[in-house]
């Protein structure tokens, strides 16, 4: 391994350390005192919590931000990529076609990601690891020219949700090809808002945002007893835009657009989003969909499924299945707006 990728998981961490310390800077400047903002940091990322009509003891207050870390902590352990020692990274390591334990915590989850997998023929597959490194990412050399065909081939042969089985008696992973590497950063960030939200309400939260990474769950209210307002971003590659403000008093949020995150391969921008069907990057115009659900980690891998799908293939799909989906993407005409007919509905053109 190159001193590079050695030092990428600190790296990441520094920055996300500088954003979250400007971050909160700013926070601190607006915060109501009935609004109790927790935050910190995890996966190379930030999260937050927001609680209306908080307890006001102190030591009340200070039990609620140590179980929030403990909780993430906790996630970590189980499908952090970038914790060598998470199970996650041991399953990937294990190279048997045995079954591989795991706790029940982690199964619910990766069930719920083949069930996404195979609803989309594919297009979501959290297998998907060995792509996303032939591309480049996750890596600072990045790459100078793009895969050919045979190193595409190469790596497909290592993907595919098909290639893994769930069994819950007893808790376990199995390979049907030993190369199979599990990615779960597209429904971990979810996972981890949902862990939260159950932790906060068991300590009696009845109104609280928590925000992991842009994953969102919210429940109640904000102390002005207004709903909680969570914003959609333009997918603008030069500046930062809110599009549209939605009011929400419960369910999952989550977004995902490939306008933000990419690498520059033979001069161009290349997406992160990876369509694991063809082994490439989407070629969509840039784009956000949003996705609400009922829980956080359903938003998380939805979002990203609906990244991959693009417009027709995903609203089509959506009003199928009864999503609350909403696209805007930016084409040669502007801004384009389309949703669901669910999430029309649930929140109106």
């Amino acid at each position: 391994m190159s001193p590079l990728k050695r030092r990428l998981p600190a790296l990441l961490f520094l920055a996300a350390l500088i954003l979250a310390v400007l971050w909160r800077g700013w926070e601190r400047q607006e915060v109501p005192p009935d609004l109790l903002t927790l935050d910190g940091f995890v996966w190379t990322t930030t999260w937050s919590v927001r609680v209306s009509h908080p307890p006001a003891d102190p030591e009340l207050r200070a039990l609620l931000r140590a179980s929030v870390e403990e909780e993430l902590r906790a996630i970590d352990t189980l499908m952090s990529r970038f914790n060598e020692n998470s199970v996650l990274s041991r399953f990937n390591r294990h190279r048997s076609l045995e079954p591989f334990p795991v706790p029940e915590e982690l199964l619910a989850t990766v069930a719920l990601a083949l069930e996404v997998g195979r609803r989309t023929d594919g297009a979501y597959d959290i297998t998907v690891a060995p792509l996303m490194r032939l591309w480049g990412f996750g890596d600072l050399r990045g790459r100078e020219v793009k895969p050919d065909a045979e190193e595409i081939a190469a790596s497909l042969e290592g993907v595919g949700y098909e290639h893994l089985t769930v069994s819950f008696d007893p808790p376990s992973l199995q390979k049907a090809v030993p190369e199979l590497e599990l990615d779960l950063s597209s429904i971990a960030k979810g996972t981890g808002v949902d862990r939260v939200s159950a932790l906060l309400e068991r300590l009696g939260v009845e109104n609280y945002l928590v925000d992991v990474g842009g994953d969102l769950r919210v429940r109640g209210v904000r102390p002005d007893g207004n709903p909680w307002r969570i914003g959609i971003e333009r997918p603008l590659l030069d500046r930062r835009e809110v599009h549209r403000v939605l009011e929400l008093t419960s369910l999952g949020v989550a977004s995902s657009g490939e306008y933000r995150n990419y690498v520059v391969i033979d001069g161009q921008r290349v997406s992160h989003t990876m369509d694991p069907r063809v082994g490439r990057p989407v070629a969509h115009p840039p784009s956000t969909v949003t996705v609400l659900a009922e829980t956080a980690e359903e938003a998380d891998a939805w979002a990203t499924a609906m990244n991959v799908m693009g417009v027709q293939e995903g609203l089509r799909l959506a009003d199928e299945l009864g999503l609350s989906v909403h696209f805007l993407t930016l084409s040669e005409e502007g801004l384009v707006e389309r949703e669901s007919e669910a999430f029309r509905r649930l929140l109106g053109p």
